[in-house]
């Protein structure tokens, strides 16, 4: 099980959205031991000892426990064994970050090696200022996390993380970057801030990312503020950490208890108000979405919607989140047809996000709507699961042309039941050439059904590539696109997310 599974697993087996911080401060530690009679011992036990009761105390009523490592290396060897001591200590359903802020590129390789193999870490922190780089050694380890320090509570850090402004801070930035990083089951976000509205730019920044917040206490009244600016739409994203002052207490578990009551309380609050707010309407998996619902701002080939100005926020925020999960390469790409490309455009890492997904093809559905047609088919591989996706948000039998047709079996080129005479739309990922999509049609066609619209997500050519388009015409095909290259370079391009030579590159 990997460590974003099992985070979400604990969130939801335990109701809690705590994170134990397992940090021997010796500091504390004396208080602490002095207070049970534990004085006499050396730091090394009252540290063995002060683990196991917290971890005993508080594993019903949090989600993961995240140590600092430099508490346990302060120790010498014996700390670091202390360490591997905590992590057996831990039940293992329940996550184990190791709190390093590593930064350094040359030993992050051998520290990757170290805190995984070795410590057994499921994720580690890490300090972002050497880019990408810094994550990349860290996940290459599949099923690992990485959490990115994206902003800290120290108030010496508001000179660099607040420049040049408040309307574009440094720290937003590094948010922004740090996305494309990683998945967001592999890589979330720290910050450290007890000001909802610094969380609240962090969250509309990173819609879909979990956030880990910590230095909250200072303000507490703040939590119900900072909750509904930090929460996502599923009521969850959100870690949060358990005051460390409450560890030096001897009812550890009642307060943590009822700490997470009164969090759960408020999540429940939260969810509420944002139902009461989007009603039918949100970024949750719906199967059945209201039939009419009304349409996100979709571009059809008739007009280009970068044109006359009409891309709505639903679908700016959508185009951003899917280059956040890398469906938008920028290299050199040789495509199917032997062209080759200084981009790629990746739409099979959506069907791994739900929610995503579910976004997509609601914007899909949309399209489809006015549409007169009896049953969808979705051209072999690439749009098979979309197709299967809108047969059930649309109530509409699925059918697919086969790529190829077996010489066994019952050998039919067309998949699924229909009668001579339907009429079928057909789902198509991209448009590139039209040669798959014509390739299909034609199985249909010769099949006894009729075609007359072809729905795609991305039509490749847009407005100033209109050969496909023509293509599909010529054949008695009407072509609608969600979205155009063109849409796509004005939405990254004033997002900040590429530089105006890359857009210019996905202009043509």
């Amino acid at each position: 099980m990997g460590f974003f599974t099992a985070l979400t697993d604990a969130m939801s087996s335990r109701q809690s959205l705590l994170v134990t911080g397992l940090d021997p401060n010796p500091e504390m530690l004396r208080s602490w031991a002095a207070l049970r009679g534990l004085g006499g011992s050396s730091l090394l036990s009252q540290a063995r000892s002060w683990c196991k009761s917290v971890i005993e105390a508080t594993s019903d009523h949090v989600c993961a426990y995240k140590p600092s490592l430099g508490f346990y290396q302060a120790m010498g060897s014996a700390g670091v064994e202390l360490l591997l001591e905590v992590r057996e200590l831990l039940p293992s359903d329940l996550p184990l970050i190791i709190d390093i802020k590593h930064g350094d590129l040359n030993s992050s390789s051998a520290v990757a090696a170290y805190l995984f193999k070795t410590l057994h870490a499921d994720a580690v922190t890490l300090n972002p200022f050497a880019g990408q780089d810094i994550a990349a050694p860290f996940l290459l380890y599949p099923g690992k996390g990485v959490l990115i320090n994206c902003h800290s509570s120290n108030p010496a850090a508001v000179a660099l993380q607040h420049h040049p402004n408040e309307n574009d801070p440094f720290y937003l930035k590094v948010v922004r970057e740090s996305q494309s990083w990683g998945t967001p089951d592999q890589l979330l976000l720290e910050v450290g801030t007890s000001d909802p509205a610094i969380l609240g730019h962090v969250r509309q920044a990173a819609p879909e990312r979990f956030v880990m917040l910590r230095s909250l206490w200072g303000e507490e009244g703040n939590l119900q503020r900072l909750m509904a600016n930090g929460l996502n739409l599923a009521g969850d994203g959100l870690l949060l950490p358990l005051p460390q002052n409450l560890l030096n207490e001897s009812d550890i578990n009642e307060q943590t208890a009822a700490l997470k009551e009164r969090i759960n309380c408020m999540r429940q609050d939260h969810l509420q108000q944002k139902q009461s707010n989007l009603k039918a309407e949100s970024d949750q998996c719906r199967i059945w979405p209201h039939p009419d619902q009304p349409p996100v701002g979709v571009a059809t080939s008739k007009s280009s919607s970068v044109a006359e100005g009409l891309i709505d926020s639903e679908l700016r925020d959508l185009v951003i989140d899917l280059f956040d999960i890398r469906c938008l390469l920028f290299g050199e790409f040789k495509q199917a047809s032997g062209a080759v490309f200084n981009y790629y455009v990746d739409l099979r890492q959506i069907i791994s996000d739900p929610a995503l997904f579910h976004r997509v093809l609601d914007c899909y559905a949309q399209v489809l709507r006015p549409l007169q047609f009896d049953r969808i088919a979705g051209i072999p591989y690439g749009s098979l699961p979309t197709a299967t996706g809108l047969s059930l948000q649309l109530h509409k039998p699925l059918i697919y042309p086969r790529k190829e047709v077996k010489a066994h079996g019952t050998r039919r080129m067309v998949e699924g039941e229909f009668k001579e005479g339907e009429t079928v739309a057909v789902v198509d990922d991209i448009l590139i050439t039209g040669g798959s999509v014509l390739e299909g049609i034609g199985k249909l066609e010769s099949s006894g059904l009729k075609v007359s619209d072809v729905v795609v997500f991305l039509d490749h050519g847009g407005v100033h590539d209109t050969r496909a388009k023509e293509r599909l015409e010529r054949n008695g095909l009407r072509l609608q696109a969600v979205l155009t290259l063109e849409t796509i370079s004005e939405v990254l391009e004033t997002a900040g997310r590429i530089s105006a030579k890359q857009a210019k590159e996905l202009r043509h």
